[in-house]
């Protein structure tokens, strides 16, 4: 008899349905063909607190010579809310002959069903479900093609030595830090001093955006605009700067006031000028790709001010409760292609549940959709272990939802039918001419088609965008120069992060680190954290009182910057998980061992307890952003 063990309920009921149910039990489900298909909760098990590793005094309290706390063997616990499914687990394995497992298809879906496993002291054979995808074809595609678990021996092992070092590094790091600062404080305990890989270098980047809003200083700098007429018809272009123009800064800016004056002492003389460029190119936009939960946390931020957190909460609703969406912990924006099919049932399941809801307009426009188009966004080659959020087969009432439910429900529902609209086709036309050496361009765009723009509106790209009329032209052709206009602009400083660009900036934190290889590990790696811990990360930072929010901005409290001023650049840096990322891919492929990694963890480990113990850290509660 096979057991198969899913990551998660949803799993296991597609499962289920497909291979037959004859069965709903308490905790498993039977089928057909006499297996049984059962579930986690994702990880059931989670680490000992370090707790478990000391003797008795250190239980009690914190002390130095207690460092490092060292896991001679590590000591795994049932999550109290998990322990009956943990149980059903533990007695369904003991009747099969087969398990399979059908954790998701990534490390930490490898990890938390072999845990689980290993924990009963699984000795029956064990094979691997593989699949990104709910949809009937590709729960069919994978059990027909079930492989041994034993091939996926490094997914596991990198997953655990992730778990390791991070328990090693936040454990250690948090007590040495914190009982460093308590060296100051003559009454009560003192503030704890929390440490993390991914949590350190996410407080490290909204200090430094802090830092470079306060330290920047504006500056002016001059543009030069021509209106012109040609044909009856008059726009607008800018002045191109030659390569050898004097004042200009390192971004093509002319920040000198002498030459800007002088300069435009020169162009306002001009009166004519010849059309040395004329181009119309018609160009086509894409559909947006799904949502990534990252993603939708950043929409959902600028458009209703939602915490990331609050974002995630409201997905999770509309998925567990409702079941009106898909997986909201994803961080792929792909759907398998094999879902496509089901888009015509979607919509008219849609077009029913939102039928009663007449003032969001949705009904002309999942009227107007066209289910056979196929979008960028299905692309089996890019789907990861959870494909983007999508809106699901489900019926349901929407007028259950709560105001702010409704609002990330219509995000999701735009996304989708926006896929099965035409791309947007757009005529652009760029002019360039030039006057007496000088030279100035023109662009501008019409609208041909607004193709799934009828569904999404304007985009931030559409803002940036010159949406003026051009008179169609000739190259040599001759144009009036009606006036000349000089505008002066400042340098603008960076902006301070909201919730929604910090998790996008923790999703991209490769663009501040200078290193190739680490570069690409922390590109390959989507960034620190993963879709599923970053809102809680912000959370905890705030909880901690290291950021703050105000009026939608996220800064950097004093405490934060305490902390930040008394740890090492290592740990504040992002190059330490691109450092751990590069170690668990060897790890997965294998080409370096678990035990390998762990003992230089280890040693890390230690040199940050020296350095912590030599130190005697002030936190200063005066200091200001």
């Amino acid at each position: 008899m096979k057991l198969y063990i899913a990551e998660k309920p949803c799993v296991a009921k597609a499962i289920a349905s497909i291979i037959g149910v004859s069965k709903y039990d308490d905790g498993f489900t039977l089928c057909k063909d006499g297996s049984i298909v059962t579930w986690c909760y994702g990880h059931l098990l989670e680490q000992a607190t370090p707790e478990a590793y000391l003797p008795e005094e250190g239980k009690k309290f914190w002390r130095e010579e207690d460092l490092p706390i060292i896991p001679n063997k590590w000591i795994l616990n049932t999550k109290s809310d998990c322990k009956k499914q943990f149980n059903v687990i533990g007695k369904l394995l003991k009747k099969c002959t087969t398990v399979v497992n059908c954790g998701d298809i990534d490390r930490e879906g490898q990890l938390l069903v072999d845990e689980v496993l290993e924990q009963h002291k699984n000795t029956k054979k064990v094979l691997r479900y593989w699949s990104s995808a709910n949809d009937d074809a590709s729960v069919k595609e994978a059990l027909s093609n079930l492989k041994p678990n034993e091939n996926f021996k490094g997914m596991k092992e990198a997953a655990l030595a992730r778990s390791h070092a991070d328990w090693l590094i936040g454990m250690n790091a948090t007590r040495a830090f914190t009982l460093a600062a308590r060296k100051n404080i003559k009454v009560g305990k003192g503030p704890l001093l929390s440490v993390g890989r991914v949590q350190t270098p996410t407080l490290n980047l909204v200090a430094s955006r802090d830092l470079a809003i306060k330290n920047f200083k504006s500056i002016p700098f001059y543009c030069f605009d021509a209106k012109f007429k040609a044909n009856n018809v008059e726009f607008v272009a800018h002045y191109k700067f030659h390569e050898n123009q004097k004042g200009l800064d390192s971004e093509g800016r002319l920040v000198d006031a002498t030459e800007a004056k002088s300069l435009f002492n020169q162009l306002k003389t001009l009166k004519t000028a010849t059309v040395t460029k004329f181009e119309t190119k018609e160009k086509k936009i894409a559909q947006p790709k799904g949502y990534s939960l990252a993603d939708l946390q950043n929409e959902a931020n600028a458009k209703f001010g939602y915490s990331a957190q609050k974002t995630l909460d409201i997905c999770q609703a509309l998925y567990e409760t409702y079941k009106l969406t898909s997986y909201p912990r994803s961080d792929c924006q792909y759907l398998p292609e094999s879902q496509h099919h089901e888009a015509k049932e979607i919509i008219s399941i849609l077009n029913n549940n939102l039928a009663n809801i007449s003032k969001l307009g949705l009904s002309v426009l999942l009227d107007n959709t066209t289910p056979s188009i196929k979008s960028q966004t299905f692309d089996d080659s890019k789907v990861t272990a959870h494909h983007a959020i999508i809106p699901t087969r489900q019926k349901g009432d929407i007028t259950k939802l709560s105001s702010e439910e409704l609002n990330v429900y219509i995000l999701i529902v735009k996304r989708y039918i926006s896929q099965f609209y035409p791309e947007c086709r757009v005529s652009a036309t760029t002019i360039e001419l030039e006057s007496n050496t000088h030279k100035f361009v023109a662009s501008g765009s019409i609208i041909l088609d607004a193709g799934f723009k009828v569904v999404t509106g304007k985009d931030s790209a559409d803002k940036d965008s010159d949406s003026q009329t051009l008179p169609k032209l000739a190259k040599g052709q001759a144009v009036d120069v009606l006036n000349i206009a000089g505008v002066t602009k400042k340098t603008t400083p960076p902006s301070a992060y909201t919730e929604g660009s910090l998790i996008k900036a923790m999703e991209n934190i490769a663009s501040v680190v200078d290193d190739p290889k680490y570069k690409m590990a922390l590109k390959t790696a989507k960034g620190i954290g993963t879709s599923a811990t970053r809102a809680a990360i912000i959370a905890e930072l705030k909880r901690k009182n290291y950021i703050e929010v105000k009026k939608n901005k996220v800064h950097v409290t004093e405490l934060g910057f305490s902390l930040l001023n008394a740890l090492p650049e290592l740990v504040k840096n992002p190059v330490l998980t691109a450092m751990f990322e590069s170690m668990l891919e060897k790890i997965e492929s294998g080409n370096a061992s678990l035990k390998e990694f762990e003992a230089k963890q280890i040693q890390f480990v230690k040199e940050l307890i020296n350095k912590a113990n030599s130190m005697t850290i002030k936190i200063n509660h005066a200091q200001k952003r």
